[in-house]
């Protein structure tokens, strides 16, 4: 194995980090997101018919 293989292999590894970091960063960005909108269909579903209670949304909206 020579200097160059061995360079060429920790930038990819270093290249690999990087990706993963920002793949992770991402998703963590969104977590919050995410739980509100499980939170949600969670209310939704046990609430049995579909009312949450709170004000309609969504285009049949009327004001």
């Amino acid at each position: 194995m020579r200097w160059d293989d061995i360079t060429l292999a920790i930038l990819a590894g270093f290249g690999c980090v990087t990706l993963l970091l920002a793949q992770l960063n991402d998703l963590l960005g969104k977590l919050p997101e995410i739980i509100r909108a499980w939170r949600r269909v969670r209310r939704e579903l046990d609430s049995g018919d579909g009312t949450s209670g709170g004000s309609p949304s969504g285009p049949d909206d009327v004001g």
